[in-house]
């Protein structure tokens, strides 16, 4: 007998897929639409932090109750009878995991935000035996051995992890664009991967082999990605503590290298003993020793690190083992290693300044974080909702409203929707503060875009035209020193050529 009629299974198929895709992608609100039909509610195409993590997704609680009823409808059915296909208890049990995690998703948030907002562990979770009893209850049925192919603490580590990408993902990435929501769907790749199925059962123990490098320009906010996915890795439940093996909330560790001596970053890294060097007056555990299995180092700026550091890296990514300063005895490096870059590491290889087998050990999962300016131009109503987001971070809710129009006005009518934000995030912050306390803001003026390289501008889209010509012939008659010369050489007229030279970037080149 089958389990399922046609227009129940269709569904079932449907909900199967919704519970193992990636909620940030196009295919979500695809697979709610296949799944309503005409109950389906148009809402946004793209989720986005708007300040309640909580609020009702619109669909959501209409897609619950569905299949919350046909669960009860297909477990009374096996109640009397046993099905032909094994396939139909499969179906049967991906909506029952459909229907547990959306049970049980509120209780994790609420204890990450309580734990947060108390500054204080995570602790005990104690709802871990209702979870199990709600298991029992869907899937035990006489006569027929229906089970998890895996323990009912591994399915509550994963819904606690799949509970915190969902809160990290949401408050780390703003933006109502479809740029922003594929941001957000590359992170939720690089935590889970692109078939969650198999994340499930068994590559979530892998992951941690995985070296994530993120890239973009300053101020795109490369951390925070990397700080979504290092608070979101798979962490045990143990049944005998009634708690996590580890606080996520203690398991990230960030080094930005640029802000470091070559000697002291080795320390943090690796560790050191006593008189290991001068100042060492006792001994150090380091963050890759230290950070255990389920925890993450972050390296801000890998395309820094000195040749002599990467050399011993690349010596942790490969065989996962470390040494102390003035030690001889290796230790095991066993978390996740998570590395970011405002550079062209290409490029870096091919000037000698970064080694080229390093950068196959941390490239197996790029995420690219785009500009604050190609999210602008993508809609209108961004800036404000950017605006918006940042007020709310420096003056929390004083006079809110009244502040995003202030700002949201001068710069529109002082720096006009065109305006590339070269400083990205970090710029649009200060922009803010600038005006909330002279009512005015004076960007950066720059005449020759020092400590920039113009392939890598010209790679995103950076740069103008017409700056592009100034850049071009001045740098060409640097080289030649005279106007004719340069003018016959780049098919101008002298008169142009001499009125593009740069004569503050000429003194740089000099």
């Amino acid at each position: 007998m089958a389990l399922f009629i046609e227009n129940e299974r269709k569904f079932a198929e449907t909900i199967s897929d919704l519970a193992f895709c990636n909620p940030f992608l196009p295919e979500r609100k695809i697979l709610e639409k296949e799944a309503l039909g005409k109950e389906f509610i148009a809402a946004d195409p793209v989720w986005s932090y708007k300040g309640e993590l909580n609020e009702k997704l619109s669909n959501i609680p209409l897609l619950v109750k569905r299949v919350e009823e046909l669960v009860n409808d297909l477990k009374q059915r096996l109640g009397m009878s046993v099905p032909e296909d094994d396939r139909d208890l499969r179906l049967y049990t991906d909506l029952v995991l459909f229907l547990l995690y959306h049970a049980y998703v509120q209780r994790f948030f609420a204890a990450i935000e309580r734990s947060l907002e108390t500054n204080t562990q995570l602790g005990t979770v104690q709802f871990y035996d209702d979870f199990v009893l709600d298991i029992r209850k869907y899937l035990e049925i006489p006569k027929i051995k229906l089970e998890l192919s895996y323990p009912p603490s591994h399915l509550f580590s994963c819904f606690f992890q799949l509970a915190r990408a969902f809160y990290y993902i949401f408050s780390n990435v703003i933006g109502q664009t479809l740029t922003s929501a594929e941001l957000r769907g590359a992170i939720w790749q690089s935590i889970f991967t692109h078939d969650m199925r198999r994340y499930l059962n068994g590559l979530f123990s892998k992951m941690g082999d995985m070296t994530t490098l993120i890239t973009g320009p300053s101020g795109t906010g490369k951390e925070l990605v990397a700080k979504a996915i290092g608070l979101s890795r798979y962490i045990p439940y143990s049944t005998r503590t009634k708690s996590f093996e580890i606080d996520y909330q203690t398991s990230f560790y960030t080094l930005n290298v640029s802000a470091l001596s070559p000697t002291l970053v080795e320390s943090e890294l690796f560790g050191h003993i006593k008189g290991a060097f001068t100042g060492a007056i006792n001994g150090r555990v380091g963050w890759l020793e230290s950070c255990g299995r389920h925890g993450t180092v972050f390296l801000d700026e890998v395309g820094e690190i000195s040749m002599n550091i990467q050399v011993k890296l690349l010596r942790v990514l490969q065989d996962r083992s470390l040494y102390r300063l003035g030690e001889s005895t290796p230790r095991s490096f066993a978390g996740k290693l998570i590395a970011a870059t405002n550079r062209n590491l290409i490029r870096e290889i091919e000037k000698g300044s970064f080694r080229e087998d390093l950068y196959y050990r941390i490239c197996s999962d790029i995420i690219t974080t785009p500009p604050l300016s190609e999210q602008l131009r993508e809609s209108q109503k961004e800036l404000r909702h950017i605006v918006k987001h940042v007020v709310l971070k420096i003056c929390g809710h004083i006079k809110t409203k009244e502040i995003v129009n202030e700002v949201t006005h001068w710069i529109e009518r002082h720096l006009g929707r065109d305006y590339e934000w070269t400083g990205n995030f970090r710029e649009m912050e200060q922009c803010v503060r600038n005006i909330l306390i002279r009512q005015k803001y004076d960007p950066p003026r720059r005449s020759s875009k020092e400590g920039t390289d113009l392939a890598e501008e010209l790679e995103r889209g950076q740069i103008s035209a017409d700056e592009l010509l100034t850049r071009y012939c001045t740098m060409v008659y640097a080289k030649n020193r005279n106007y004719e010369q340069t003018a016959r050489q780049l098919r101008l007229d002298r008169r142009t050529v001499k009125k593009k030279v740069d004569t503050d970037l000429l003194d740089q080149i000099n």
